[in-house]
Parts: C-alpha cells; structure tokens; sequence
C-alpha cells in the first residue's frame, strides 16, 4: 500500500500559524498560498488544525479552509472545534474530504457513531496524542475502529523501532504526525509497518521543501510512496539530431499555452521524479528547473504525448509568469486573428467579468454597469433577485428564447455582483470542481 506525506496547516485568528503552541504567522500567515505550496511540491494530504476562539475566529477559520479546498489539488482533512454534528457538516461542507475528532474528548467518542453513520465512516477520523491524553478504554478503541477511518496521532518526536504504544493498531490506516524533522531511515521504518498509512514531520511543514524529491528518497529506501509513474520511457520518444524532444507547456487549470522548451534524457527524468519541470537549454547548453532563478516554478500534473511518440504535452501548475518579459505566456503577441464570435462559455465568461472589472477600475459616463457600482450593494442585490424571478417567469413559457435572455441577464448582474465581493469564476469553477 502507497503510503501518504502529509502537511499541516495551523490556522488561528483568521491565518496560518507555525504550531498549536506557536501563534507567530507561518509563511506570511497567507492559509491558502500554504496549502497550494505543499500542493504544488509534493504532499499528499494537508492536514488543517482551527485553533480559532469563539464562533467569529471559528466562521473565519472555515472560510480560509474554503479557499485552500479551491487552490490545493489535494485531500485535506480538518480538526479543531468540532462539539457537534452539525460542526462536522460544516468541516466537510467546507471542502475538506475528512472530519477529525478530538479523541480526548469525552463528548466527541460518544457522537462518533451518529457522524459515521450520519456522513459515512470514510469521512470520518480521530486525533490523539499518546502520552499525553488519557490512555483509552478498549471499549474506546473498538469504537474508533468501527466507526472512524483513519486516526492521527500527535507526537514529539518519532517512535523507537521496537517502541510499541498499541494506539497505532487502532486502525489499519494512521498518520503519524511529529514536530520534529526525522531522519529518512526511522521513517522507513516506521512507515513499513503495516497499520502506518502516512507520516508528517518537520521537513514536511516546511513549505520549501520538494516533497517529490523527499518521498523519492524514501521510494528507494523501501517505502512504498505516492510518486510519479510513467507510462513511457525516455527510451520510447523519437528525438531529434540532437537528442531532445520538445514540450508544449500548459497551465493545467485554463489549459492556456504557456511556452515551449526541449528536454534531453537527464531533464525527462528529472522532471518525473522531482515533479518540477526542468529542461534542457539549447542556447546555454545546460539542464535547468524552469523557476530557479525566477521563483516562477511550474510544477507538473499530468504528463501526455503525441501521435507520433516526438512531442510531450506537459499539464503544470505555473507560478507567477512562464515567459521571461514577465508575460504570463510566451505567447502574448498576436501575429494573424479573424474576427469571429466566441464559443468556448468560459472564455466568454471570463472576458464580460474582465469588462466589469475595468468599468469598476475605469468608470465610464454612461455606463450602467457603473450606475450599479455606484448605488452599491443593495441595489446589485436587489436587481440580482428581479433577474432570478424573470427566469422563474420565463420558465413558465414554452419559448426557449425567453429563458436563454434571462439567464444571460442574470448572469451578468451575478457577475456584478461577484465582481463587488472581489470573487472570480476562477472562485466558482473550484468550488464547484470541490464539491462531490
């Protein structure tokens, strides 16, 4: 079985914070930057602790979690004050793929049963730190076996290989999760017992830190890790004269192109282990990471090729901008382009949302989008609910036609409205990609 690396995140007072004893900010205190970090290098869960007080600091915490469920590609799992049903509904309704529960907690051992059967045991896991919670009663233990999926354990450190506390054989699936960066070869160890499905340590919240590389490592030391596998070999590519075939870069999320560059063997390999794209450079003659002298990293998500095995089509995640001049893309100039209406719905979407922005940015006189930016919110409010009732009235009417123009008539007033509340469709399509 694959084995997990996970990143936590520590959020308090509405931003990320080093630990659960340490409130200082971590990363710039920005939760929704750190997640797409671990995501982006490598981690395979990210675990999220609200360390918030009060019901304000606790809605602050879940809707930073909101925006993390919308920029990370990966599981994320929340804990932290949960005293109820309803509270789990809220940490999933959030976008977190698991509830964690407090096992220390009395009150949440005897709703465990009800959440599970309420949400699904698969939606379900249990935190706890061995040593210094309680111990538990066997009937305890039975109850998390039944009714949770994973359990989380909260360490100082690792334990020693012939260490043998019995909370890890709570479950087939734990996490481990220690403070402490741990040396590759105790993790091995610990990770090939069978009842450890993951592990997280001090390397692993350090949001720097190339995760892909880490589990490499680990992969050839003896555990089995989620890493790149791919399909095709350097071996099974037609090269060029020189060796190399190139890639066609693009951003995975829009699917807009990027850039092109070659790769030898060395790059190819590279970039499949680290999970980073790198490249070979024909003009100076030498490997390099697209980013490491930029910061603009583009890391990889899905790898394709073409018909003819002589051009790879590489999915990325780009940070910042993929073209030297600081464009977003090489391809920023338009050399020939014929007048024709658009059809992809996104980009339409997209480019009536961008002339909304630049009305509020660049009022112009006359403009009725600029008359509902001036009347502020109610009355975008208010013309949002009259559009919605025309659609309602509309549908009523056997004419298609008269549907299609109130819904575009709604759309545009929503996106208004969006616009106002500084949310991008961008915002919208994760969300809904997030939701289940």
């Amino acid at each position: 079985m694959e084995k997990m690396i996970a990143s936590a995140v520590f959020l308090s007072r509405g931003r990320a914070v080093t630990s659960h004893t340490d409130d200082s900010e971590y990363a710039g205190g920005d939760a929704a930057a750190l997640a797409r970090q671990y995501s982006d290098h490598g981690a395979d869960v990210i675990l999220v602790f609200d360390l918030s007080d009060g019901d304000q600091e606790h809605d602050s915490s879940l809707t930073l979690m909101r925006r993390m469920a919308r920029i990370s590609d990966i599981p994320m799992w929340g804990a932290g004050n949960i005293g109820r049903a309803e509270d789990v509904k809220k940490i999933l309704y959030a976008g977190c793929r698991k509830a964690v529960l407090n096992a220390s907690k009395r009150s949440n051992l005897e709703m465990l049963e009800e959440v599970s059967k309420r949400f699904g045991r698969e939606k379900i896991a249990v935190c706890m730190a061995p040593g210094r919670d309680p111990a538990l009663s066997e009937e305890d233990r039975k109850k998390i076996r039944d009714y949770a999926d994973t359990a989380i354990l909260l360490t100082d450190a690792l334990p020693a290989t012939e260490e043998h506390t019995g909370e890890e054989d709570l479950l087939p699936s734990v996490i481990w999760l220690t403070g402490d960066a741990a040396d590759k070869d105790s993790v091995v160890k610990l990770l090939q017992r069978e009842c450890i499905a993951g592990f997280g340590d001090g390397l692993t919240q350090d949001p720097e830190s190339s995760l892909m590389d880490y589990k490499a490592d680990l992969k050839d030391l003896g555990a089995e890790m989620n890493t790149w596998t791919c399909s095709v070999s350097w071996d099974d590519l037609k090269k060029d004269g020189n060796g190399l075939v190139p890639v066609v870069v693009q951003d995975y999320r829009n699917e807009e192109v990027l850039m092109v560059a070659w790769m030898n063997r060395e790059a190819f390999e590279n970039t499949v282990r680290s999970g980073r794209m790198t490249y070979w450079s024909r003009s100076r003659n030498e490997l390099w990471i697209k980013g490491m002298t930029s910061g603009h990293f583009q890391y990889l998500k899905e790898l394709r090729i073409d018909c003819d095995n002589d051009t790879l089509l590489a999915r990325v995640s780009q940070t910042g901008a993929a073209c030297h001049t600081g464009n977003r893309s090489c391809f920023y100039r338009t050399a020939l382009k014929k007048d024709t209406p658009l059809k992809n719905p996104m980009k339409v979407f997209e480019d009536v949302y961008a002339t909304i922005e630049d009305r509020k940015a660049h009022p112009k006189e006359g403009s009725y989008t600029n008359y509902l930016f001036d009347k502020g919110i109610d009355k975008i409010l208010k013309k949002c609910g009259e559009e919605a009732t025309e659609i309602v009235i509309a549908a009523k009417n056997p004419n298609p036609e008269e549907i299609k123009y109130e819904v575009a008539d709604f759309l545009y007033h929503m996106m208004v409205l969006m616009s106002a509340r500084n949310i991008t469709w961008d915002d919208i399509a994760q969300e809904l990609a997030n939701r289940e």
